[in-house]
C-alpha cells in the first residue's frame, strides 16, 4: 500500500513513520511544510492518506483557520485523483467542544470526509486524547514535554492539577495504522488516566534514580513510556554514564545495572576486531550497553535524520550508553583484542515479539 503522511516532520508524524517502518511494508510518502507544494502529486497514485498535519499553538483564529486550510489543501489533492482514496484523519477528542481548536478540527473532518467520499473512498476519524512521547517539543506538544525538560534542567514548573487521559505517541500511531484497513469509520484509542501532578512526581522519581545510573521502577507500560520520554530528552548530553570501579588486591568489581522494579534481562557478547553488531532500532525497549573489556565505538542515528552520534568507549574506563527509542544503533570493535560487552533490556527477550527492527546506522554510501 502506498501511504501519504502529512505532517511527517512533526512529533506524531515522526512516531507514525517509525511504526510504519518497523511493522509494515507500506510505501510511505512523507509530506511536511517544505514539501506541501508537492501534495497533489504525492496523493495522485496513493492508496491512502494519513492526515496528521495541524495547527494547535497560535491565536484562536489562526488555529481554527489553519486546520481548515490544511484540510482544504488535502481535499483539493484528493479531488484531483481518479481512484477511491481512504483518508485517515488524526483528529482530537476536542472536536465538538466549542474551542477554536475543536471547531477547526471538526470543520477539517467535514471537509476531508466530503472529499474522500466524492472519490468513492472514505474517511476514518481517529479521535486522539492528550499525547506524549519521545522528542515532544516543550511549550508546543504537551504539558508532559514541558515537565520533562523542566525536571531535566532542575527547574520547577507551574502545576495546574487535574485529571487527564494520556496516550503515548506510539499508541496514537497504532490507531492511525489500524485505520488504513478494516471497516471502522471512527477509532477512539484508549488513554491512561493520570493527574498532572502525578506525572510530575513520576518524572522526579525517574530523575532521582537515573541521575545515579539506576533504572527506575518500570513495572507498568505507562512507566516505561514516560521513562523513555524522559531519557530521550537527555540524549546525547547525559551520556556516557560513568560506572564506578571498586578495586582491591583481588581485582576490580563494576556494577553495570541496578533496577528498581519490573522484569529485565542481561547478556554479554564477545566481538572480534573490526566487527559491528546491532544495526537496528526499537519501539519500546529500554536497553543499556556497557563495555567490559576492549575498545569500541557505539554509534546512533535518530530515524529519518542523517546525523550520527558516536561514542568511543573502553573497558579501561567503565561506562554505559542507553539506547533511545527510535534511534538505530550499533557497536563496533575498534581495538586489536576481543571486545566484551554486556547488554541489558528492561524486558525479557520474546522471540515472537523481539521489538528489534533492522536498519543501518550509516546507510550505504554515507561517510563513516
Amino acid at each position: 500500500m502506498k501511504v501519504v503522511v502529512t505532517g511527517s516532520g512533526g512529533f506524531l508524524g515522526w512516531h507514525t513513520r517509525l511504526r510504519l517502518r518497523a511493522l509494515t511494508d507500506h510505501e510511505v510518502l512523507p509530506v511536511d511544510r517544505d514539501s506541501w507544494a508537492g501534495l497533489t502529486e504525492a496523493v495522485s497514485d496513493a492508496d491512502a492518506v494519513m492526515h496528521i498535519a495541524g495547527v494547535n499553538r497560535a491565536d484562536d483564529e489562526t488555529v481554527r483557520q489553519g486546520n481548515e486550510d490544511l484540510a482544504r489543501g488535502l481535499a483539493e489533492a484528493v479531488a484531483a485523483t481518479s481512484h477511491p482514496t481512504r483518508v485517515v484523519y488524526a483528529n482530537s477528542i476536542h472536536d465538538g467542544n466549542g474551542t477554536a481548536y475543536g471547531l477547526g478540527k471538526g470543520r477539517a473532518r467535514e471537509i476531508l470526509a466530503e472529499a474522500a467520499e466524492a472519490t468513492g473512498g472514505s474517511l476514518v476519524d481517529v479521535r486522539l486524547p492528550n499525547l506524549f512521547g519521545e522528542h515532544g517539543r516543550p511549550a508546543y506538544n504537551s504539558f508532559v514535554a514541558n515537565f520533562v525538560h523542566a525536571v531535566r534542567d532542575g527547574s520547577a514548573p507551574t502545576v495546574n492539577d487535574s485529571e487527564v487521559g494520556l496516550l503515548h505517541a506510539q499508541g496514537a500511531a497504532a490507531a492511525l495504522i489500524d485505520g488504513l484497513t478494516g471497516d471502522a469509520r471512527r477509532i477512539d484509542p484508549p488513554s491512561t488516566p493520570a493527574t498532572v501532578q502525578g506525572v510530575l512526581d513520576l518524572l522526579r522519581e525517574f530523575k532521582a534514580s537515573y541521575d545515579t545510573g539506576e533504572i527506575p521502577d518500570l513495572s507498568t507500560a505507562f512507566r516505561v513510556d514516560l521513562f523513555n520520554t524522559y531519557r530521550a530528552a537527555l540524549f546525547p548530553e547525559h551520556y556516557p554514564i560513568a560506572l564506578k570501579p571498586h578495586t582491591d588486591p583481588r581485582g576490580t568489581f563494576v556494577e553495570t545495572i541496578r533496577v528498581r522494579g519490573g522484569e529485565g534481562q542481561a547478556s554479554f557478547s564477545t566481538t572480534v576486531p573490526g566487527v559491528t553488531r546491532g544495526e537496528h532500532f526499537h519501539l519500546r525497549k529500554v536497553e543499556r550497553f556497557a563495555v567490559i573489556a576492549g575498545e569500541a565505538r557505539i554509534s546512533l542515528r535518530k530515524m529519518f535524520t542523517d546525523e550520527v552520534v558516536d561514542f568511543a568507549v573502553s573497558g579501561a574506563q567503565p561506562c554505559a550508553i542507553d539506547m533511545p527509542v527510535g534511534w538505530v544503533h550499533n557497536i563496533t570493535n575498534t581495538g586489536s583484542d576481543t571486545l566484551v560487552t554486556q547488554f541489558w533490556s528492561h524486558e525479557l527477550h520474546r522471540p515472537e515479539d523481539p521489538d528489534t527492527y533492522p536498519e543501518p546506522v550509516r546507510p550505504q554510501g554515507a561517510s563513516a
